[in-house]
């Protein structure tokens, strides 16, 4: 039996992220929070030989992650 409101429930882990609760995963698209308080950009594929995904840079502030990331988004399609 699944309750209908599973998805409002904190501490809930997600196959693959783990506990989205912490400070170490930030759940916006693909930037996670590093121990050392940067943020890192993954590709949204995953590699199918390794099943890891790209890094696709490493920065100082969350902003700075996500400029990036809509930079990277507007280059695929442009």
């Amino acid at each position: 039996m699944v309750r209908e409101d599973a998805h409002l429930v904190p501490n809930r882990r997600v196959p693959g992220l783990g506990d989205l609760s912490g400070p170490a995963c930030i759940s916006i698209g693909m930037i996670r929070k590093l121990k050392s308080g940067q943020f890192r950009l993954y590709s949204r594929k995953k590699n199918a030989q390794t099943g890891k995904r790209r890094n696709l840079g490493t920065f100082t502030s969350l902003e700075q992650a996500k400029q990036h990331e809509r930079e990277v988004q507007y280059f695929k399609r442009h």
